[in-house]
């Protein structure tokens, strides 16, 4: 499994997370992946999938606050 690397957008606690730690939260990981916290929306969205698109029964469809995608986007990396 890879290592975390860097944190993308900034900490849980600069957009208003109560407990300062446990929100929506974005990372990018030493192999080039990325890792996502969000809520597990898998049950809720997964019939309304496009036909073109699947989950293996590893993966989970998760959902992040748009604020936490916005903050991150000046770090996605372009390539």
């Amino acid at each position: 499994m890879s290592q975390i690397i860097r944190r993308l957008g900034v900490a849980p606690c600069y957009r208003g997370s109560a407990g300062g730690a446990t929100c929506p939260d974005l990372f990018e990981l030493a192999d080039g992946n990325f890792a996502v916290i969000g809520t597990d929306a898998t049950d809720s969205l997964e019939s309304q999938l496009p036909e073109d698109a699947a989950r293996a029964d590893y993966e989970r469809i998760v959902v992040i606050t748009r604020e936490t995608l916005i903050k991150a986007k000046a770090d996605i990396p372009d390539a």
